[in-house]
C-alpha cells in the first residue's frame, strides 16, 4: 500500500505554480479535501441521510487579488491557464471544462449578492480525478474558501455547501446532491459527518479507526466512468418518479416499516428496485450511526456490504471492476466492503483489521490481474479536516 502524499507537497506545488505563472508570492493558500462516503449512496438528493468523511488528499488553491472583474486561473494537471471576466460569469455555461468549476463559484457568489474580488489562482491537487472521491467538490470548496477570504466576504459555514452545490448544479450542469460539498467544507478530523440532507443539519460522529485496530482502505478501481452522467440523472429521475407515485415529498419519507406497502403501490419493477435501495440505504446509514455512537465500529462491516449488494442489484450502478474489488476484499478477510460514490466506476472502500490490510490489498490486486483489469490503487485513509486556510 502507498500512503497519500503529505499535504505540504501539494501546497508547495500550488505556491510554485503561482510564482511561475504570475510572479511573486500568493497572499495565501486554501485547502479542501476530497471525501469518501462511508455509507449512504444516492440518498442525498432523496432528502435522506449520508455519512461521509474527509480524506487526507486535498486540493490547494494559492491565490491573490487582482484589479478588475476578471479571474486568471492556472491548474497543475492540464498545466493550463484560463482567464474569464464578468461577462463569462453572467450566466451559466460560458466557461467550460475544468474552469467551469472555478467560474461557477464566482457566478454563485455574485448571484447571492456578493462582490467577488478579481483574483489570480493557482491550483494543485492530489485528489484523484474521476474516481468518485469528489475532486470537483474539493476544487469548488477550496476556490470558495479563497475568494471568501480575499474579498472579506461573510458567508456562514452552514451556507457554504449549498452555494458550492449551486455552482456545480447550475453553472456546470451536474445534478449532484449536497453531500460532497458538505463533506469537503464541514468535516472534522477523526469523525464522520452525519448529514440530514433535508434540513442540512449535521452531527460529527466519532470514527476512531486506530483505537479499534482497524483501517479503511480506499481502492481505486481504475474503471472508467461508463455513461456516468446520463445514468446518474436517470437514477435521480426514477427516484423522483417513485416519490410522486407514492405521494411523498421525497423517498426519505418512506420508512423501512412502510416499504412493502409502498412497493406494492408501484407498477414498474425498475422503479420498485430504485425505491427499495434508497429506503433501505437510509436505514443502513441510521444503523451505522447508532453503532458508531456506541463505539462499536468493528460491527459496521455487514452494513457496508449490504449497501454494496443493494447498489449492485437494486440500483444497478456497479461495474465488474468494483464488484471484483469488493468480492476479493471480503474473501481476504475484510469486515465489510462497498463501492463509494455515484457509481459506474470509481472507488471501493474496505473496512479491515490493521494486520490484514496488506493481505486485502494484495488479494484485490491479484483478482484484478486474473481478470485482466488495470492494476488498482489502494491507499489507507483516516478521517481528516474540512476546508481551511493554510497560510
Amino acid at each position: 500500500m502507498s500512503a497519500p502524499q503529505p499535504v505540504g507537497d501539494v501546497v508547495g506545488r500550488a505556491a510554485a505554480g503561482f510564482t511561475a505563472q504570475f510572479g511573486g508570492q500568493a497572499a495565501g493558500s486554501w485547502a479542501a479535501p476530497g471525501r469518501v462516503n462511508l455509507i449512504g449512496e444516492h440518498t442525498d438528493y432523496n432528502e435522506g441521510f449520508v455519512l461521509p468523511f474527509a480524506l487526507p488528499m486535498r486540493t490547494i488553491v494559492a491565490a491573490d487579488r487582482q484589479d478588475g472583474e476578471h479571474w486568471t486561473v492556472w491548474s497543475e494537471l492540464p498545466d493550463e491557464t484560463i482567464t474569464f471576466g464578468a461577462h463569462d460569469v453572467a450566466e451559466p455555461g460560458r466557461v467550460t471544462g475544468w474552469g467551469a468549476y472555478v467560474a461557477g463559484v464566482v457566478w454563485a457568489l455574485r448571484e447571492a449578492g456578493h462582490r467577488v474580488p478579481g483574483a489570480r489562482l493557482a491550483i494543485a491537487s492530489d485528489v484523484p480525478l474521476g474516481s468518485g472521491l469528489s475532486s470537483s467538490a474539493a476544487l469548488e470548496s477550496a476556490v470558495l474558501a479563497a475568494l471568501l477570504d480575499l474579498g472579506g466576504l461573510e458567508l456562514p459555514a452552514t451556507a457554504q455547501p449549498r452555494l458550492a452545490q449551486r455552482a456545480e448544479n447550475v453553472y456546470v450542469g451536474a445534478p449532484t446532491g449536497i453531500m460532497d460539498q458538505s463533506a469537503s467544507i464541514r468535516c472534522r478530523a477523526g469523525h464522520a459527518l452525519f448529514l440530514d440532507c433535508r434540513d442540512e443539519s449535521v452531527e460529527h460522529i466519532p470514527f476512531d479507526l486506530e483505537a479499534a485496530g482497524l483501517a479503511v482502505l480506499v481502492i481505486n478501481s481504475r474503471a472508467p466512468h461508463r455513461h456516468a452522467d446520463g445514468e446518474y440523472a436517470a437514477r435521480r429521475r426514477s427516484c423522483e418518479a417513485g416519490a410522486r407515485a407514492l405521494g411523498v415529498a421525497a423517498l426519505r419519507d418512506v420508512g423501512v416499516d412502510q416499504l412493502d406497502a409502498a412497493l406494492a403501490q408501484l407498477d414498474d419493477e425498475e422503479t420498485r428496485r430504485r425505491v427499495r435501495h434508497v429506503v433501505t440505504e437510509d436505514q443502513r446509514v441510521l444503523d451505522t450511526v447508532a453503532l458508531l455512537r456506541a463505539a462499536r465500529v468493528n460491527e459496521i462491516g455487514p452494513l457496508l456490504t449490504a449497501s454494496h449488494v443493494s447498489m449492485r442489484d437494486d440500483f444497478e450502478i456497479t461495474v465488474p471492476e468494483v464488484d471484483t474489488a469488493v468480492e476479493a476484499a471480503l474473501a481476504a478477510g475484510a469486515l465489510g466492503a462497498r463501492m463509494t460514490g455515484g457509481g459506474f466506476g470509481g472507488c471501493v472502500l474496505a473496512l479491515v483489521e490493521v494486520d490484514r490490510a496488506d493481505a486485502v490489498a494484495a488479494a484485490v490486486t491479484t483478482a484484478y490481474a486474473e481478470r485482466g483489469f488495470t492494476t488498482p490503487g489502494t491507499v489507507p485513509v483516516l478521517p481528516s479536516p474540512g476546508a481551511t486556510r493554510l497560510a
